[in-house]
């Protein structure tokens, strides 16, 4: 027997089957690293979209604070309705650092509107306001975050022909010389 043709055969057969373990272990890491981004995306949608909830119903309370609703216990509503806690939780897991903190931020800001609201400020009071532009801001440096994570691009207030993420130089109320002005770009986003 030829030991040197055994060798030179169990050599190519541990050199194949390395191959094909190595292959599978990058095939596996790529699908994991899709089936994160993929987490990751839907978990990102869903709190901006939860957030979203929580800040129309918060707006609607201060549309008429004065109307005979316990405001404390339906803006804490508005932001337990929406399932903005469980999807933080859920963010928290799931999002990268950048992402994570935008969110938080994000969710602070939010938690600022709640408070505003909750003690009765009207959706026309400088108050309401004063809570609200940090959070819009916010919301936009979310998006930001998320832009940069998953499709390494990013916007800029100019983009839209602004030159602020808060909605200041929009808002008619912040601005009275947009009162009366029917103008797309005067509208907070």
């Amino acid at each position: 027997m030829d030991w040197g043709t055994l060798a030179a055969t169990i050599s190519g057969a541990v050199i194949a089957i390395c191959g094909t373990v190595l292959a599978d272990r990058l095939r596996t890491r790529h699908d994991d690293d899709r089936g994160l981004q993929g987490r990751r995306r839907e978990v990102y949608i869903e709190f901006i979209t939860a957030a979203g909830a929580a800040h129309t119903q918060l707006r609607q309370l201060a549309q008429d604070p004065g109307a005979g609703t316990d405001l404390e216990a339906a803006s804490r509503a508005a932001l337990t309705d929406a399932r903005l806690y469980e999807v933080r939780e859920r963010l928290f897991i799931d999002a990268s650092p950048a992402v994570a903190g935008a969110g938080q931020a994000m969710f602070e800001r939010l938690r600022g509107l709640w408070r505003t609201v909750a003690a009765g400020a009207a959706l026309s009071s400088p108050a309401f306001h004063d809570a609200y532009h940090p959070y819009i801001e916010a919301v936009w440096a979310y998006r930001i975050a998320v832009r940069g994570e998953l499709e390494g691009g990013s916007l800029s207030p100019a983009v839209f022909g602004w030159t602020a993420w808060d909605g200041r130089e929009r808002c008619p109320l912040c601005r009275p010389d947009l009162v009366g002005r029917h103008d797309p770009q005067s509208a907070i986003v």
